[in-house]
């Protein structure tokens, strides 16, 4: 910007100055209002493929949300420089970038700080008075002290009887690898970098590497893959739990699995089980169990739910039918009106059809009572459905009747109706049971981290990579749904379980263990 010196004397020059000092910052707004409405669009196509990701996904569309998630950032980094380099186009749009940033949060009161006090000489530099106190400014930053390896060094002196010359000490503290070099912690951390936060070794490998610890990918393999037979038991005792519920909730997605030899993936599957009754007033902690297939065939589900007795609420997936007429201790189905939900929702967003938008009204009017009974016991849940949204459900079945007639037989909207239709017994089973919930939202969830997942990791090695993923991911997906932090957990454990006795392994799951791991965090507190 020129100075003050550089300007000319003269009027006309001065208002030609002006001008193009105005048709720069004119053009400046114009581009960054684009920017701005290009990013809006951006993340309302993100979230209409997110609400298709957690559904059903493909690699193409996980590639499609990164590449938008990969434009946004970029976009908002560029206006990001372009505010800090260009002073007049930030002074000429304050509103747009106040409407740029998030509202600023204060800072976790629980982190510890440290305090930096920057004095000024002690005469005034105008007149050379003494200077006296006047206040102060305040201003809190948050910084990032990185993480760090240490050496524990466990010394055992030994002792000798001087009687009878008898050799004395402690015993070796246990290890969760025999004789292995990483401590419980660092063991964790590894477990929970790869499977909650998706850095697959390698890249775990560099890391510690910038930290001058060389700790190669087949060592960090290894100890994966002897953690994970380490916690096979405890595995084990969380999926009889959660078959143990009265109803379920189940889903599965895919998962590209290497083909050994060929260089080719093919298409594994994990599944998985939760049994959370939270919504229904239920004491009983909650719990997901993932199980790894190297296929969809519907004989996975039959095997993984031999002995579950009970509701199990799923999508319209064919292979959970084998489970509904068995000859011994069928299953009751529980549909998923989300996913009914989801089929009009889209002819809504492509066409703009008034008769979607009406279903949709009419379910959401079914999802408004649900807001209100959370976590009510199932009795009161059961009446208030019943009573409320018995009425409705009458309604929106007549309405579906009524309207498929009048639709082209092969639209989107005679799909969507159709799919509610041929589905209806099990759609509004909910209604006459207060322990089951309206939709299948709850094993949609427990998938996220499989989806996110996926970004990172292009496929697991082997099916025997499959099934550690699965183990390892009911573990933290079970502690998370407990409000424990995984990493934490898994210390817990790893800490413990190689002495364990077996036949108390129920022990270490995470909802008996949340009351010593809080322990530590309240003295810290106190």
């Amino acid at each position: 910007m020129p100075s003050l010196r550089d300007l000319p004397d003269d009027v006309e020059s001065l208002k030609r100055l002006v001008v193009a000092a105005r048709s720069e910052a004119d053009a400046a707004r114009a581009a960054l209002l684009a920017e701005q409405l290009t990013v809006e669009k951006l993340r309302f196509e993100l979230a209409r493929l997110k609400r298709m990701q957690f559904g059903r996904s493909s690699e193409q569309l996980d590639a499609q949300i990164a590449q938008l998630e990969l434009s946004i950032e970029d976009l908002e980094a560029s206006a990001a420089h372009s505010g800090e380099s260009d002073s007049a186009t930030a002074a000429v749009t304050p509103a747009a970038a106040e409407r740029r940033h998030p509202a600023r949060r204060p800072l976790p009161e629980h982190l510890p700080r440290e305090t930096l006090v920057h004095t000024t000489a002690c005469r005034c530099a105008e007149c050379g008075g003494e200077l006296r106190p006047a206040g102060e400014d305040i201003a809190e930053v948050l910084e990032y002290v990185p993480a760090r390896f240490k050496v524990i060094r466990h010394v055992r002196p030994k002792f000798s009887c001087a009687d009878c010359q008898t050799i004395a000490q402690a015993p070796a503290p246990p290890r969760p690898i025999a004789r292995g070099l990483a401590g419980p912690a660092l063991l964790a951390h590894v477990f929970v970098s790869k499977y909650a936060d998706h850095l697959p070794l390698y890249r775990q490998s560099e890391i510690y590497g910038r930290d001058g610890v060389e700790l190669e990918r087949s060592t960090l393999a290894d100890w994966v893959g002897q953690g994970a037979a380490l916690l096979r038991p405890l595995v084990e005792s969380l999926a009889r739990y959660v078959r143990a519920g009265a109803k379920l909730h189940a889903d599965d997605t895919p998962v590209p699995v290497l083909c050994p030899g060929r260089g080719t993936t093919k298409q594994g599957r994990l599944w998985t089980y939760v049994r959370d009754d939270r919504a229904a007033g239920s004491p009983e902690p909650p719990a997901v169990w993932f199980a790894y297939s190297p296929d969809r065939k519907g004989v996975h589900p039959r095997e993984h739910l031999t002995t579950f007795r009970g509701t199990l609420q799923a999508d319209g997936f064919a292979g959970f039918n084998g489970l509904y007429d068995r000859t011994e201790h069928p299953l009751l189905e529980a549909a998923c009106w989300a996913h009914a939900r989801r089929k009009f929702f889209d002819v809504h967003q492509a066409t703009a059809s008034p008769l979607a938008l009406e279903a949709l009204t009419m379910i959401g009017e079914l999802y408004g009572i649900e807001e209100q009974i959370r976590g009510q016991s199932p009795e009161v849940r059961q009446v208030a459905r019943q009573v409320r949204a018995g009425p409705l459900l009458e309604d929106l079945h007549n309405w579906l009747h009524a309207t498929l007639p009048k639709i082209p037989k092969k639209s989107e909207l005679a799909g969507a109706i159709r799919y509610a239709l041929s589905r209806w017994r099990a759609l509004t089973r909910y209604r006459d049971d207060g322990h089951t919930e309206i939709d299948n939202n709850i094993a949609e969830r427990a998938l996220r981290a499989v989806a996110l997942g996926r970004k990172n990791w292009l496929f697991a090695g082997s099916d025997a990579g499959g099934e550690r993923a699965a183990a390892i991911y009911s573990l933290l997906g079970t502690a998370k749904l407990n409000g424990l932090d995984p990493e934490q957990y898994l210390r817990y454990v790893f800490e413990r379980i190689a002495e364990h006795p077996v036949n108390r392994i129920d022990e270490l799951l995470p909802w008996h263990v949340a009351r010593p791991l809080a322990a530590p965090a309240l003295r810290d507190a106190a």
